[in-house]
């Protein structure tokens, strides 16, 4: 078991930057559908049910993605983050 997750831990590193930006950013409309589809007029059970599904795949993106980037990724996101924060 912990050989294949090494195996998939190293094929995401290889991934590029952009394509962890990508990942990470899927994980907000996943967020948005596993809560407003609440308002659909559907029973409790089915919303129960696409919640956990849109909810996990926000997780899977959200962690997917700080897996892709990686320490080095999340540390050019905070200073393009700061960058542009001292441009307002």
């Amino acid at each position: 078991m912990s050989m294949a997750v090494a195996r998939i831990r190293e094929w995401m590193a290889g991934l590029s930057f952009r394509t962890g930006v990508i990942v990470l950013a899927m994980c907000v409309p996943f967020y948005i559908i596993s809560f407003a589809q609440m308002a659909l007029p559907i029973s409790t059970t089915a919303k129960g049910v696409l919640w956990v599904v849109f909810f996990g795949l926000a997780k899977t993106a959200q962690y997917g993605g700080l897996a892709i980037l990686g320490a080095e990724g999340l540390r050019r996101i905070k200073a393009w983050w700061s960058k542009k924060q001292g441009l307002k």
